[in-house]
């Protein structure tokens, strides 16, 4: 499991002389462009093959197989719900005022 992700001695070397996480996975993100998540204790993982494409200077690499995208149709606003609400009627239909006897 070590050879996948960089391990805690290389990330301080990395981030030296930051020593606080926060500070190690900010400086990861924001100054070295490396995609960073975070263990529960605050700590970084980096992928090694990332932080080494991205320190070497090598562009990012293209996905071996593309994934299509799917066509989604805009999203058009409800003209007639907002119609209705706006008149005070109520989302699941107007309500009757019934007179007491």
């Amino acid at each position: 499991m070590s050879d996948l992700f960089l391990t805690d001695a290389e990330i301080d070397a990395l981030c030296a002389p930051l020593r606080q996480p926060a500070a190690q996975v900010r400086y990861l993100r924001d100054v070295l462009k490396l995609a960073v998540a975070t263990k529960p204790n605050g700590r970084a993982v980096v992928v090694r093959s990332h932080a080494e494409a991205a320190l070497s200077g090598l562009p990012p690499s293209a996905p071996s197989t593309p994934v299509e995208k799917a066509e989604v149709p805009a999203a058009r606003p409800n003209v007639e719900g907002f119609m209705t609400l706006i008149q005070g009627g109520k989302k699941n239909g107007a309500t009757q005022k019934k007179q007491s006897a």
